[in-house]
């Protein structure tokens, strides 16, 4: 993991456990994920089309048997989901911004149950303008509802009611590969969701990113 990436977010999580100590996390997790942003917009700076559609590991165990294009559809499908379904219980970013039409995707879920060629596939066909449009609007809106939590409400569960509510919004794919994704999320609580979807899960996935970025458009 990034030295760096990976002392912030150590920072990030030791500090989100403690009352005094709390609102110092959330500056922390924000200067991560905007680091975490600028590799994501250099990916755009720098790439072509066809390499965020390039699948270099695809018979690979790990993240980086995916496409650049889908780990970024995947990773802000799953905050949003997560952020506005089950911590805020409002309307989904995806949703009020029209953004499947928009991102021209076939698909509203996080893409957890595509597999191989299915994922490149999938990755052709998204606008990356909308994307990235739409990774902006998921990231503002993500701080603004963790900037607005108590230190209580980190300590909150999810409850079953806005468990169903997930459920009911077909979402998250009823494949194998995705359905543990509810249980999951719902057996953390507000802290936990933090320190996984906001924060960690970014970092998997963009080292991943990074990994591909290297085999196929060496510097």
């Amino acid at each position: 993991m990034n030295k760096e990436w990976s002392e912030l977010n150590k920072t990030m999580q030791l500090q989100l456990k403690k009352r005094d100590t709390w609102q110092d996390g959330v500056v922390t997790l924000e200067k991560l994920r905007n680091q975490l942003l600028d590799t994501l917009n250099g990916f755009k700076k720098n790439l072509s089309r066809e390499e965020f559609d390039a699948i270099p590991f695809i018979n690979a165990d790990g993240y980086h048997s995916k496409t650049i294009g889908y780990s970024i559809w995947h990773i802000f499908r799953i905050e949003d989901i997560v952020a506005h379904t089950l911590i805020a219980d409002d309307e989904q970013v995806f949703f009020k911004g029209n953004y499947q039409q928009r991102v021209k995707s076939p698909i509203i879920t996080t893409g957890n149950e595509l597999i191989k060629e299915h994922i490149a596939e999938f990755s052709g066909q998204l606008d990356l303008d909308e994307l990235y449009a739409y990774v902006m609007d998921v990231k503002k809106s993500t701080e603004g509802i963790v900037r607005g939590l108590s230190y209580d409400d980190l300590k909150l569960k999810i409850s079953d009611d806005r468990k169903e509510r997930l459920k009911s919004l077909n979402v998250v794919s009823t494949s194998e590969e995705a359905y543990w994704l509810i249980d999951y999320w719902c057996g953390k609580d507000v802290r936990g969701l933090i320190q996984m979807p906001f924060s960690r899960h970014w970092i998997m996935h963009i080292e991943a990113c990074m990994r591909i970025k290297n085999k196929i458009h060496p510097e």
